[in-house]
């Protein structure tokens, strides 16, 4: 019986040569035939629910926002102020935009979730397949513990996003808070689904812990990437106004910088696991020739 190969763990990388060179590969997989058909589902699924909801529900949620404020003493003598300024129109834009600072989370964690589920195995067995033919797969996860842990993972980056909103009034908090939020997150789902196929148990957490400085890396550059959607409601009262039209191109960006991290983690982590494998078959082969010369 063929005793099992140990898990070589060399310490942590050293140079951001591999981080580097899994992003340069990612931004060119977006643009692979396959990610885009893979992106059209889960995007007009996301599209279509989205521009649903608010075409049918973005009047009255904006009423109730705007009957909260009112009531809100605070800002009712600021709206009043605005209101003896010949400014009434900004009632409906505060209300629109306090309404769509509450909205982008609950997007981007459904986007984070369909990436995660419908799009991330495919990209890894394409990845794998291209890259690393004779990678072996170990199936050391599954489709229904990736789910749950993508919905664990998206729904408590929700409640600290939102739960957090009355702190990015704070100078400098809105630029750090909610990528390093969703950086986790995105950390979290993509650094299991990507090894589900390929990697042990065993493996995983040893890529995990080996490697959780870049991958924590990752996942907050692609949490600032993230914070580009919301761009589109930047530019004057307008956008916001006209939120359940713009929404689905939103959706569509978060879909976008979602599949590039996928693929970013996919990429530098089935390197990592390549690596850890080759450095694992020739630590036993030195243990074996080792032990044969002293039987010798």
């Amino acid at each position: 019986m063929t005793a099992p190969v140990p898990i070589s763990e060399p310490g942590p990388p050293r140079s951001l040569t591999p981080l580097l060179d899994a992003g340069w590969r990612a931004a060119g997989y977006c643009l692979h035939p396959r990610v885009i058909g893979w992106s059209l589902a889960p995007l007009l699924l996301a599209a279509l629910g989205s521009f649903t909801v608010m075409w049918f529900a973005w009047e009255p949620m904006v009423s109730a926002v705007r009957a909260f404020i009112d009531d809100w003493r605070l800002v009712d003598a600021l709206l009043r102020w605005l209101d003896a300024h010949q400014a009434e129109s900004w009632r409906s834009v505060l209300a629109n935009g306090l309404l769509m600072a509450l909205v982008l989370p609950v997007v981007m964690a459904v986007s984070l979730v369909l990436v995660a589920t419908l799009m991330t195995p495919a990209m890894g067995k394409l990845v794998a397949q291209r890259r690393f033919p004779g990678l072996e797969r170990k199936a050391g996860g599954n489709f229904w513990a990736g789910l749950a842990g993508s919905l664990g993972a998206s729904l408590l980056a929700l409640l600290l996003t939102l739960l957090s909103l009355p702190l990015w009034f704070m100078p400098g908090v809105v630029l750090v808070l909610p990528p390093l939020i969703w950086g986790w997150a995105s950390y979290r789902v993509f650094s299991y689904d990507v090894l589900a196929e390929h990697a042990s148990g065993s493996e995983r957490e040893a890529l995990r812990r080996q490697h959780r400085l870049p991958l924590v890396l990752i996942g907050v550059l692609g949490g600032y990437l993230g914070a580009a959607p919301a761009l589109v409601f930047a530019f004057g009262a307008m956008s916001l106004i006209l939120a359940p039209l713009l929404l689905p191109l939103a959706v569509f960006l978060y879909m976008l910088v979602f599949a590039f991290t996928a693929l970013w983690f996919t990429h530098y982590l089935l390197a990592a696991l390549h690596q850890m494998r080759a450095c694992s078959t020739t630590l036993h082969s030195n243990q074996g020739g080792a032990s044969a010369h002293i039987s010798r």
